[in-house]
């Protein structure tokens, strides 16, 4: 045992929050636990049995300290609070995808203002949003200035027109009260301003009936000129209501959060639905913390939106957070930190309209995912920096400049296909990949000796005239396909490529005739590149076996009478796919527009038999 590694005995069995320190004393790490002898004797075992980065954090510190507290909760509250304000390297941090911007209005000013703005204070200031675009809250913006003149200039500017008793552009066209020159009292100005915060809290339609009762009466009387403008005040009221499209027919207060990973990030997205409208959303993104299952990122996830918001009293997530209980009382807390009564329900919605909206916010998630890795994929720095890493890691003379990924697919041992994605500079280079027919091969591994060897002889005649010569080949798969791909190499005589597999259950790399595989870490840009290329030859070959199915499929179909290729496309498009075309039953043949009866007991019947020739 590493002599600052304390004895099991020693440490309490009560919940608390623990703190790794490095020899300059900066904190590494902040986690909690609800035993924390259970939890730190976890860091201070065999080190062969912890991850990567985790290890590479117990390495660096040099002492760890713990806070016993009295609850989950006060765990939960001390770790979230720590982590913000020491910001550890190795606990994983909330990355907005964008720099949203706010509607906000300064009630605590003494004449409020109407503004832009892209960060959020506890100065009394009421925030909407956040919204997606800029241009979006200046439209907003202009359309309430319209209904309710707040002021919306610069402290310099008010204080100018104050001292010249001239008011702005604004003021003289009606979009300012103007109480820099005391048009209106700062008592009516205030109320201006309570009434538009009111209107974007609710956006209650009842606001928009009472402008058009104005509007009749006005209108009654032959005002046409104040008939005018509260037709213009009740265009710019519906305009911005019908922004906010109606989500939830039951006009709930409901955030909703989506979530989505992958090997190496993970994206929070968020709705936020007031009366039943989205007033905003939002989305994070982050580099997934080894130690952490989807519900602890999902916990501190929720801790991040709220930090300095109240939130609503009900909450709708796609899993339960690690900490149900005790985080929900945590929120509980800040709502009536906040001034507001109710308690917080965190909840996994199963039927009606909340469970449709949550899939657009996953879907919402997933997107931010997918932008935030092409973003890293297509970053010049990441890239060199993956072939420079991957290069150490697997002990090359150069780094990979050019690779090349070959990943075997079938369908319960038939339909056997190779593929092969090429990557060049870390980015991928569609011209370049090919995909192989298989006839018959005993296993995985008696395929990939097949396609490897037809590649490596193609590449022993073409390697010295590409603009970078393959030197890395990867493999879909651990030991035994390594080996069947360095055999089949050496068995054609290429010479300069080097062999490694991924394997899919812990992403260990496997190097040919190696008893150990090379484990790299999993935050490692090196890792990201050779699980894209994986990831993409696996589609290129799922797609292949498809078009390959879809072929056999339409030529069996093309011998049966009265089947021409409008009908084999209407059975496919219907079906989704081959398999289930053939698996269909007579009724839902019928089913399909275009296939009549007769019809449908010809093409059951050629493929009942097809199928019991096979």
């Amino acid at each position: 045992m590493n002599e600052w590694h304390p004895a099991p005995r020693s440490i309490p069995t009560d919940p608390g929050v623990y703190r790794f320190f490095d020899a300059t004393d900066r904190i590494l790490y902040v986690g909690k636990a609800k035993n924390l002898r259970n939890r730190l004797s976890t860091y201070f075992q065999s080190q062969s049995g912890l991850l990567e980065r985790t290890r590479r954090m117990v390495a660096t510190a040099v002492r760890v300290d713990w806070t016993v507290v009295g609850t989950e909760l006060e765990a939960l509250h001390l770790e979230f609070t720590w982590i913000k304000e020491f910001r550890p390297p190795f606990n994983i941090q909330f990355r907005d995808d964008k720099g949203y911007p706010y509607l906000a209005v300064s009630l605590g000013e003494e004449y409020p203002r109407a503004f832009l703005a892209r960060q959020r204070k506890k100065d009394g200031t009421v925030y909407f949003g956040p919204f997606t675009k800029a241009w979006a809250v200046r439209e907003t913006l202009d359309l309430l200035l319209g209904v309710y003149p707040v002021r919306s200039c610069e402290k310099s500017q008010f204080d100018q027109a104050r001292r010249k008793d001239r008011p702005c552009l604004l003021g003289d066209i009606g979009k300012c009260a103007a109480p820099c020159v005391n048009r209106v009292t700062s008592e009516q100005h205030r109320e201006l301003a309570h009434d538009m915060v009111s209107f974007m809290t609710t956006q209650d339609s009842t606001v928009i009936d009472n402008v058009t009762a104005q509007m009749d009466a006005a209108s009654a009387r032959q005002d046409f000129e104040s008939a005018a403008r509260f037709r213009d005040q009740r265009h710019a009221l519906t305009s911005i209501a019908e922004r906010s499209a109606v989500v939830l027919r039951d006009e709930l207060d409901v955030d909703l959060i989506g979530f989505a990973s992958s090997e190496l990030s993970a994206a929070i997205a968020i709705f936020h639905v007031r009366g039943g409208r989205v007033r905003g959303t939002r989305s994070w993104t982050i580099d997934t913390e080894l130690e952490m299952d989807e519900a602890d990122i999902l916990e501190l996830a929720i801790e991040n939106v709220y930090e300095h918001d109240a939130p609503p009293t009900l909450i709708d997530v796609p899993f339960f957070p690690s900490s149900l209980d005790a985080l929900s009382a945590l929120l509980t807390r800040t709502r009536i930190a906040n001034g507001l009564k109710g308690r917080v329900g965190i909840h996994v919605p199963r039927r009606g309209d909340r469970v449709v909206l949550l899939e657009s916010v996953t879907k919402n998630a997933a997107l931010a995912l997918a932008e935030h890795e092409l973003h890293r994929s297509t970053d010049f720095v990441a890239r060199s920096r993956a072939l420079e890493d991957l290069r150490d890691a697997l002990g090359l003379t150069e780094a990979p400049l050019r690779l090349e990924c070959i990943d075997i697919s079938h369908l319960g041992g038939t339909d056997i296909v190779g593929s092969l994605v090429v990557f060049e500079d870390g980015l991928p280079i569609n011209a370049d990949y090919r995909h192989f027919g298989v006839a018959s091969a005993r296993d995985d591994t008696e395929a990939m000796y097949q396609v490897v060897s037809r590649r490596a002889a193609r590449l022993k005649d073409e390697n010295g005239s590409m603009r970078y010569p393959t030197t890395l080949l990867l493999v879909d798969g651990g030991q035994p396909q390594v080996n069947a791909a360095a055999r089949a190499i050496s068995d054609v005589g290429l010479t300069g490529v080097s062999v490694v597999g991924l394997a899919k259950r812990l992403e260990e790399m496997w190097l040919p005739g190696e008893s150990f595989p090379v484990i790299l870490p999993r935050n490692s840009e090196a890792l990201y590149l050779v699980q894209r290329a994986r990831d993409e030859a696996h589609r290129f070959a799922i797609r292949y076996q498809r078009s390959k199915r879809t072929k056999t499929l339409s030529s069996e179909l093309a011998e049966i009478a009265g089947i021409g290729s409008s009908r084999v496309t209407a059975l496919i498009q219907h079906f989704g796919s081959p398999t289930a075309v053939r698996a269909a039953t007579l009724d839902e043949l019928q089913r399909v527009p275009g296939i009549g009866r007769s019809t449908a007991e010809r093409i059951f019947l050629s493929l009942s038999g097809e199928a019991q020739r096979d």
